[in-house]
């Protein structure tokens, strides 16, 4: 009752509908909304941040791209941002139902570039019959079809698809691939990324938003260089403005790791790499989708209380350009960052910041620690205040540069208020300051010492110490060390569903 249906057509593969709602535009197939777009002025929505991202993000590893195929128009969104790169020449959108791009139509003008730039072009084929028999080689494939548990759609994520289409990108190009986070569950997506990995030397996940990835897969060495600055392109800054995207942080920061950090993690699910003769995600994704799984965690992993993934990759910051911050109600990882940063600002500032959508118990929390230490309040309340300097660690570090950290840490240890500290709490506050300041040596010592003292902590406090300290070691090089760690407080990690701490084990025990 609340839609009005403005398109519908039974075309040759699919049913295919537009629907208008309060808040959006929904291309939909055979029911199924396959992408949405706010058609009136004002908040972009969800989807939009992701097809713009799905066309902006390549040029970021090829800015000098002429040549691109996008596998499905869509709502010919992705096509539109790639045309505006001024280096690009010719875009083949590749679209195996014509109703699609007819319904594409009524886009307008927000994907003008898909139907009105010479460059772009419309072929109704089957894409891997389409690459077969015209043989052409692109600087940039974009792969965004539909989610994986609708009928024939799962073989757009195989080992076979993968090797195929590799074949038709140039020696420096890049395939980027959509995998949604809704409906399905880490092991699944373990699955396409082993099919992925075998098929590509390396690769780079991004999250677009909570529930989107953006997988980058090419050559090590164009995916090991620094991203260009995108924003410095004026068409492609435009449309990555309109969709909260404003300096080359705001990509930065999306970055959840690459081929070499993540791929021990997806093994360890021990789930056969997609094929199409062995679909493990064709015969699982419906399953899930009934059940409404979510994979959403993945976008949080290095945000909580240990920057792991940064450390394993040697990201020394988790992001060097500072990101806008805009649209962080679509992203955690934003959100995270917004709130490390008024933590920051509330120590660091000559004027504290006014708490801004800042909760309640993160605001208590810094206000009980700086009235601690400037103000010498409660000092015979030690225990609380202790518990409010944790908090304050698990909220910064992640999202801090390490000079920044260093800088906090620096300010809280020079308080005006010299209250006695006892010497096992003056472990735990040497240790926030060295995973603040991604010192590996401190982390790994501190976080081993605290553990074999500390037997009557919270499970929650243990497990920080216990990421801590594998993470220490694995970013020297201390495999053994790390494992050891694991093995030695099984009643900590057994069944443990944190992907981060997932992450590390699979590291230590070399998968």
């Amino acid at each position: 009752r609340d839609a009005q249906l403005v398109y519908h057509r039974d075309g040759t593969t699919a049913t295919v509908s537009v629907m208008d709602f309060a808040e959006c535009r929904s291309l939909r197939t055979n029911g199924k909304s396959d992408g949405a777009i706010n058609m009136k002025a004002g908040a972009r929505i969800s989807d939009e941040i992701t097809m713009v991202l799905t066309g902006a993000l390549p040029l970021a590893f090829r800015p000098d791209a002429r040549l691109a195929a996008v596998i499905g128009v869509g709502t010919g969104l992705s096509t539109h941002t790639l045309l505006a790169s001024p280096a690009m020449e010719r875009v083949d959108t590749i679209e195996i139902e014509p109703a699609m791009a007819e319904a594409s139509l009524l886009f307008a003008p927000i994907n003008s570039n898909t139907f009105a730039d010479p460059r772009s072009n419309i072929i109704f084929d089957d894409a891997k019959t389409y690459f077969s028999t015209h043989n052409r080689l692109y600087d940039i494939i974009v792969s965004e079809p539909s989610n994986p548990w609708v009928s024939g759609v799962s073989s757009l994520f195989t080992a076979e698809f993968y090797r195929h289409v590799r074949r038709y990108l140039k020696p420096d190009g890049v395939l980027v691939q959509w995998f949604q986070l809704y409906e399905i569950d880490v092991a699944l997506l373990a699955s396409v990324m082993q099919a992925l990995g075998a098929g590509f030397p390396d690769y780079a996940i991004y999250a677009a938003t909570g529930s989107d990835l953006l997988i980058v897969a090419g050559e090590a060495r164009i995916l090991s260089r620094p991203p260009a600055d995108i924003t410095a392109l004026p068409g492609v800054s435009r449309e990555l403005s309109r969709v909260h995207i404003h300096t080359p942080g705001d990509i930065e920061i999306r970055r959840i790791g690459g081929k070499t950090t993540l791929a021990p993690l997806f093994a360890s699910y021990g789930v056969p790499a997609n094929s199409d003769y062995q679909p493990y995600l064709d015969l699982n994704a419906a399953r899930d989708r009934f059940l409404q799984r979510s994979a959403g965690d993945i976008t949080a992993m290095g945000t909580q209380g240990v920057p792991s993934a940064a450390m394993l990759e040697g990201r020394t910051a988790p992001t060097l350009l500072a990101p806008s911050l805009d649209g962080e109600e679509y992203l955690d990882r934003l959100e995270t960052t917004r709130r490390a940063w008024y933590a920051r600002d509330y120590f660091l500032a000559a004027t504290p910041p006014q708490p801004q959508a800042i909760p309640a118990q993160l605001q208590k929390d810094l206000e009980i620690v700086r009235g601690h230490l400037t103000d010498c309040r409660d000092p015979e309340r030690f225990d609380i205040w202790f518990h409010s300097l944790y908090q304050l660690a698990r909220t910064v570090s992640p999202s801090l540069s390490a000079a920044d950290g260093r800088a906090l840490w620096a300010r809280i240890g020079a308080a005006p208020c010299r209250l006695p500290i006892p010497p096992g709490k003056r472990a735990w506050i040497a240790l926030f300051e060295a995973v603040a300041s991604r010192d590996a040596a401190p982390m790994a010592a501190l976080s081993e010492q605290l553990l074999e003292q500390a037997t009557d902590l919270p499970r929650s406090n243990r497990q920080y110490l216990i990421a801590a300290g594998m993470t220490g070691h694995l970013a020297m090089g201390g495999r053994e060390r790390a494992a050891a760690i694991w093995k030695r407080y099984p009643q900590d990690v057994d069944a443990t569903t944190d992907l981060d701490l997932r992450l590390l084990n699979a590291h230590a025990q070399g998968k």
